[in-house]
């Protein structure tokens, strides 16, 4: 494949960079556990203790999530905006990635305790008043989550210019991720196994469990986003950690009317939907459509997530051999092949075996695919990394908007309590047409960069991963 000069001087220049040291992955990765062990608990276990613990309807319990969801698709952009221009503000010194990050770890601490908490005064009120109290909440934390999750990701382009360091970058921070999903179902199948028995199903009396999962998660995230405070610098005024010795910015309305910015926003958000919703119906259908114990809304996702922190470990190897296109590819078809075997299976062997395999293969194909993701991201933002907490917001709010809105219309469109394979079908339907929506959204942009030979300058680092 030919490679333009520039792109050969590129390679030259980031060479000139030591790579980055394993105690600042390290570092940097535990900097978002707080945001996933939270995310895990919003995600598998919010519409399940909402429905089954507090006995919303299924209605009600997809509109919150759609409201946190809303929240967070407003905030991230907002963040990302004045991520980029916060340089200005005296307290920057600290770094205007970091101070973003300490302000959201506050927000979080805060609101997220009560979400999975009886409503405090208001437990025999209408539901509409219990809505609205616990919506504040999720605001909140919803708020505090995006700024967490907006100023960590923008760290990525300026620890490092190099590309298989960004990449590395991001599969420890999905690694981390995994683990942290991992630790929160190891915590849960726990609490309800040794407390409600092998068979017992999910009821109001289990709220306090929750609250005591709640409680054990919130104590490791921050302890974690302690520590990355203390071990990652970040340089404030001078524009943090300035690897090449000066910066690049690209204007929002530059940034607005690039027609590859909507491309990349849609395989983020395709990739984001698979993975989301694949973690939201998973426990559902194993409650309605497998009719499965308690102890198994938490230990299905386990192995799911084991299986996805073996292949976060080898995501790396795989993307420098293979490039964004055909590793995304290899993901979407474990995800596909796992949504396929959902819709067929049935059965004691399928309830007691089978079901696990589905697991690790859903859990490999989100690695893969979130993964190669956000290094399509990264490669976007390339060199201009003033405007990079911007460009995340923009993709993260695509996802939030489509994952709530999703939700919403497939939890209003349940209202026959007899229908017990509907979560399977969603499973199957919905989250699989996300993954192949994905893989040929990356098919496109790459074939278009191929063909229109695009500048190196306007869609940076693309030309090395095209292959």
């Amino acid at each position: 494949m030919e490679i333009s000069a520039h792109h050969q001087m590129s390679d030259e220049y980031t060479e000139l960079y030591s790579r980055v040291p394993l105690k600042l992955q390290l570092a940097y990765g535990i900097g978002h556990v707080l945001n996933d062990v939270c995310a895990s608990m919003w995600f598998t276990y919010l519409l399940v203790f909402f429905h089954l613990v507090l006995e919303f309807s299924n209605w009600q319990t997809g509109f919150m999530l759609l409201i946190g969801q809303v929240a967070d698709a407003i905030a991230t952009p907002f963040v990302g905006y004045h991520s980029d221009q916060s340089d200005n503000f005296w307290f920057c010194g600290y770094g205007k990635r970091k101070i973003w990050h300490l302000f959201g770890t506050v927000c979080v601490l805060g609101a997220f305790p009560f979400i999975f908490s009886p409503c405090i005064g208001c437990t025999n009120s209408h539901k509409s008043v219990q809505i609205f109290y616990y919506s504040m909440f999720i605001i909140i934390f919803q708020f505090g989550w995006a700024s967490v999750q907006i100023s960590h990701l923008s760290l990525i382009p300026e620890l490092t210019p190099n590309e298989h360091d960004r990449t590395k970058l991001t599969a420890i921070r999905y690694c981390f991720t995994v683990i942290s999903n991992v630790l929160v179902y190891v915590i849960t199948w726990i609490i309800l196994h040794m407390n409600n028995g092998e068979n017992s199903k999910i009821g109001p009396s289990d709220g306090p469990k929750f609250q005591r999962v709640v409680w054990s998660v919130l104590s490791l995230g921050t302890v974690c986003s302690l520590l990355f405070h203390i071990i990652v610098k970040e340089v404030g005024n001078e524009g943090t950690n300035n690897v090449r010795g000066g910066q690049l910015r690209t204007s929002v309305g530059d940034l607005l009317t690039n027609v590859t910015v909507y491309q990349v926003a849609f395989i983020y958000m395709a990739s984001r939907l698979f993975v989301n919703l694949t973690q939201v119906f998973i426990p559902l259908y194993l409650h309605e459509t497998l009719d499965m114990a308690a102890s198994s809304l938490a230990l299905v996702p386990l192995i799911m997530f084991i299986g996805s922190f073996i292949t976060s470990m080898l995501i790396e190897k795989i993307n420098r051999c293979c490039g964004r296109k055909l590793t995304y590819a290899i993901g979407a078809i474990l995800g596909i092949t796992a949504c396929i075997w959902v819709k067929f299976g049935t059965g004691v062997d399928y309830i007691s075996h089978y079901i696990y395999l589905v697991a690790i293969l859903f859990g490999s194909g989100c690695s893969i695919i979130l993964v190669s993701s956000l290094g399509v991201t990264t490669d976007l933002i390339g060199e201009k990394t003033d405007s990079g907490a911007f460009v995340y917001g923009i993709m993260s709010f695509a996802d939030k908007l489509a994952n709530g809105i999703a939700v919403v219309i497939i939890q209003d469109l349940h209202n026959d309590a007899s229908n017990t394979t509907y979560y399977r079908d969603v499973l199957t339907n919905v989250c699989g047409a996300a993954a192949f929506s994905g893989a040929l959204a990356v098919i496109c942009l790459f074939t278009r960069v191929r063909s229109r030979n695009l500048d190196y300058e306007s869609v940076p680092n693309y030309n090395s991963i095209n292959n």
